[in-house]
C-alpha cells in the first residue's frame, strides 16, 4: 500500500489554495481595516498582503493601501513603486485620484494595490502644515473613489510607528487589525497603541474599533508561544482569530521574490494558515452582519 508522502501532501495543500472549492462570503458593505502595530517585526505587512491575497484568490475584491514609506507591501504584491510612480503620496496631497494610483497585482485580477514610494517618507512633515492633516487619507478614500475600484475589503498597511500617517489610517477606517507575535515582549507597547486608538475614537473617529487580532510567528516547540497565546486570548477574547500563523521560512522568503507566500509556495503551512485566517475573517464578518440584521 502506497504511503501518503510529504510531496503528495504539499501538492494537495497547494490545490486547496489555488483551486478553492467555494468562494468566501462577501460582506454586505465594504470593510476597511487599518493594519497597525508600532512594534516592528510582528508580521504586520506580511499579514496584510497575505490575507488580501487569500481573499482575492477566493472570489473577493481587495484593495491594499501601502502607507509605509518602506513600500514592503508594494514589493510583496509585485507592484512598481519607484519614485515618480503615482502613489498614495500623491493621493494624500490631492494630486491624483485613488483610482489613478491603484494598480492590479500580478498575483490576482481581484487584488489591487495603491503603492508607496520613497516620496512618502517626507509626507508626515508636509502634512503638519496642512488643514485637516489627520483626515487627508479619509478625503482620498471617498465612497466615489472606492466605487471605481469596488473592493469588498480595504487593508491599510501602516508604518511601524504611531505618527501622522498611522493616525490618518485610523481616521479613514472603522476597523483596526492588530498582528501580535507569539514572542517575549509581545504585549509591550500594545497599551500605547490602544491608548492612541482611544484618543482617535474620542476626537477624530467615533466609529473606530479593534475588530481583529491575529497571532503570528507561533513556534509550537516553545512553551513561551503557548503562554503568549493564552495571555492574548485572556485579554482580548473573541477579538483574537482562532487561526494562528506559524513561524515559517517560506513566509519570510516570499517578499524577496516580489510575491505573497500564497503565490511563492501555496502548499506551505504559512500559506494555508493565512488562507484559514482570511476565511475566518470573512465568515466572522458575514456572521456579524447577519446578527446585525
Amino acid at each position: 500500500m502506497t504511503g501518503w508522502t510529504p510531496i503528495a501532501e504539499e501538492a494537495e495543500r497547494a490545490t486547496r489554495v489555488l483551486h478553492p472549492s467555494a468562494p468566501f462570503p462577501r460582506p454586505t458593505r465594504r470593510r476597511m481595516l487599518t493594519v497597525a502595530n508600532q512594534k516592528g517585526g510582528v508580521g504586520k505587512t506580511t499579514s496584510a498582503v497575505n490575507l488580501a491575497a487569500a481573499m482575492a484568490l477566493n472570489g473577493l475584491r481587495v484593495l491594499v493601501i501601502d502607507l509605509d514609506p518602506q513600500g514592503n507591501a508594494s514589493t510583496a504584491l509585485g507592484v512598481e513603486h519607484r519614485s515618480g510612480t503615482p502613489s498614495i503620496y500623491e493621493a494624500l496631497l490631492g494630486e491624483v485620484s485613488l483610482a489613478d494610483a491603484a494598480v492590479v497585482s500580478d498575483q490576482s485580477h481581484n487584488l489591487y494595490c495603491v503603492p508607496a514610494t520613497i516620496d512618502l517618507a517626507g509626507a508626515e512633515i508636509e502634512l503638519v502644515s496642512m488643514t485637516a492633516r489627520e483626515a487627508r487619507l479619509k478625503e482620498a478614500l471617498t465612497a466615489e473613489a472606492l466605487d471605481q475600484i469596488s473592493p469588498d475589503y480595504v487593508f491599510i498597511d501602516c508604518p511601524p510607528s504611531l505618527g501622522l500617517l498611522t493616525v490618518n489610517a485610523m481616521v479613514a477606517a472603522e476597523e483596526v487589525f492588530i498582528p501580535i507575535q507569539c514572542e517575549y515582549y509581545a504585549l509591550e507597547g500594545l497599551s500605547q497603541l490602544l491608548n492612541n486608538i482611544e484618543l482617535v475614537q474620542g476626537h477624530l473617529n467615533r466609529n473606530l474599533w479593534v475588530s481583529t487580532i491575529l497571532l503570528t510567528m507561533y513556534d509550537g516547540r516553545t512553551k513561551l508561544a503557548d503562554q503568549v497565546t493564552a495571555e492574548v486570548r485572556r485579554h482580548f477574547g473573541d477579538t483574537v482569530l482562532k487561526t494562528v500563523i506559524p513561524r515559517s521560512v517560506k513566509v519570510s522568503e516570499a517578499p524577496g521574490f516580489g510575491q505573497t507566500v500564497l503565490a511563492y509556495d501555496p502548499g506551505s503551512r504559512g500559506a494555508l494558515s493565512y488562507l484559514d485566517a482570511a476565511r475566518e475573517m470573512a465568515e466572522r464578518g458575514a456572521a456579524k452582519e447577519e446578527v446585525a440584521k
